[in-house]
């Protein structure tokens, strides 16, 4: 762990933004680059699922109950129901392009080359871009994962069912040495896209998007980076976030803190939705009771 506050200029290595969640679940397939990665084989008890387990999890979204939260909405910037145009990157498939589709190329498809393609799109009312760091020490509990998570998805529900989007953004960086420190990021919810919240509670709230998915991603990276990271049991805190982790044009996110287990905020669901709620409050999200 790192004695002093994390420094922007820390960042020795950052793998490629990933811009969907196919391109990280792709990433998290593809074959590894070391051996012994923690993403494929770490224990099930500590990662909360199996592997397979957590591919259909990614696949089919994670279902458990949300609970209600009254909350109200703040009038944020643009009017709701004017239309906003945005710029994503999208991927396309060809038989040329900057990065191979794992799954395709196995599977004999021609067109198994990828390159993202800026388009602009439309959405409804404000595209409200959530930062949420995805990294937390080893000794988290489970319980304190699920009940940050819960929380979370169910302000971000109020947001979405006020008429607007919510566009959420994955951070995996921590720190490898007292100095060094390593970059991943992935845009698990896009604005562009229908909502799925058992996408979201699976991010949110599921151990094995950290422990499978994300230890996966750096398995598969190129080797001298990948034997860092398990060399170094995937990093130590802080794992704080910041704007500049995130590609240019994206403007104004909202950066949570990261899941400290030493937090009593999320010992009980009760309690992590007070927190977040008055998190969301003092964003401007969330109107003041």
């Amino acid at each position: 762990m790192t004695d002093a506050a994390p420094r922007h200029g820390d960042t020795v290595h950052a793998l490629p933004p990933m811009w969907s969640w196919q391109e990280f679940v792709d990433r998290a397939r593809a074959p590894d680059t070391i051996e012994d990665g923690e993403g494929r084989g770490c224990a099930d008890d500590w990662a909360g699922a199996t592997w397979e387990e957590a591919l259909r999890l990614a696949e089919d979204g994670w279902t458990t109950v949300l609970p209600e939260v009254d909350a109200e909405v703040a009038e944020l910037r643009e009017r709701v129901g004017a239309e906003v145009l945005t710029t994503a990157l999208v991927p396309a498939w060809d038989v040329t392009g900057s990065e191979v589709d794992i799954g395709a190329y196995l599977s004999g498809e021609p067109e198994c080359m990828v390159d993202a393609v800026p388009q602009r799109i439309s959405t409804r009312g404000r595209v409200v871009t959530f930062f949420v760091p995805a990294g937390y020490v080893h000794t988290t509990p489970h319980s304190a994962v699920h009940h940050r998570g819960v929380a979370l998805a169910a302000l971000c529900s109020s947001i979405i069912a006020a008429g607007h989007s919510v566009e959420i953004w994955s951070g995996f960086c921590p720190y490898v040495s007292t100095t060094d420190r390593y970059a991943s990021i992935a845009r698990v919810v896009s604005a562009a896209e229908p909502f799925d919240m058992g996408r979201l509670m699976f991010v949110m709230a599921h151990p094995a998007m950290l422990r499978r998915l994300w230890c996966a991603v750096w398995d598969s990276a190129p080797t001298p980076n990948a034997l860092t990271m398990w060399s170094e049991n995937y990093g130590h805190a802080s794992y704080e976030c910041f704007p500049e982790d995130l590609p240019e044009g994206i403007e104004d996110p909202y950066i949570l803190p990261f899941l400290s287990p030493a937090d009593p905020q999320w010992r009980t669901a009760e309690s992590a939705i007070a927190w977040c709620r008055e998190m969301f409050t003092s964003l401007g999200l969330l109107r003041a009771a």
